[in-house]
């Protein structure tokens, strides 16, 4: 599901399965989570693999940087998720891509209290609005993964954080894209290459995936 998001560039393996054929110095970095967890893990990196060997990469270990981010091979650029059901990675050649972020969840409405916390007071009546325009989808889930999606994108070209109430998204239902921009109360570094991801997502069934790209 999660290709159908994505630019051609782009090579995206998923699966509904678990996975238990991690490397000893993967199983290393979830050995004290619950097994749940490190089954997803291994999937999630299960998926990595086979993505990377569609661009030319051989197997190998997917260890994690000190924020707990991916580390790719030199000349690669990736991003990776799971939720109950769906586990999927995506990657693209460095110098076709400058980075990109996936995020998968289940199309669930968001917990109470959920909403308030990752959403800007501009992106609200928007929100009311798709929800009454389109009542089927739960947009504030999509609006989370989304950020999610921003984030990940983010991350590997900055180095730092962004919060939730750092950056606005506007949806549009038809194209099943959204556009990125700076909150505009809470300015950040970087806000010109918020203005450059381009985002899509997907509502099928029970899953919701969204993307994120930000081309070289």
């Amino acid at each position: 599901m999660i290709e159908r998001i994505l630019p051609t560039a782009a090579v995206a393996v998923h699966t509904g399965a678990d996975a238990d054929d991690a490397y000893p110095q993967e199983s290393a970095l979830v050995a004290r989570a619950v097994p749940k967890r490190q089954r997803e893990f291994a999937a999630a990196r299960w998926c990595a693999r086979r993505a990377l060997a569609g661009i030319g990469h051989p197997a190998g270990p997917i260890l994690t940087g000190p924020h707990n981010e991916p580390l790719w091979p030199d000349g690669v650029v990736g991003s990776l998720t799971h939720c109950e059901g769906y586990r999927a990675a995506a990657v693209a050649r460095a110098g076709e891509i400058a980075s990109l972020g996936i995020d998968a969840e289940p199309h669930l409405a968001l917990p109470e209290g959920v909403l308030e916390a990752v959403t800007r007071p501009e992106e609200l009546p928007a929100l009311a609005e798709l929800g009454a325009a389109h009542p089927a989808v739960h947009w504030g889930k999509v609006l989370f993964s989304a950020k999610e999606s921003v984030y990940k994108a983010w991350f590997p070209l900055q180095r730092r954080k962004l919060g939730f109430q750092d950056a606005a998204l506007r949806f549009d239902p038809q194209e099943r894209t959204f556009r990125v921009a700076p909150a505009p109360v809470r300015p950040v570094d970087g806000g010109e290459l918020l203005t450059r991801m381009r985002g899509r997502f997907l509502v099928d069934g029970g899953l919701l995936v969204t993307s994120v790209v930000v081309e070289d």
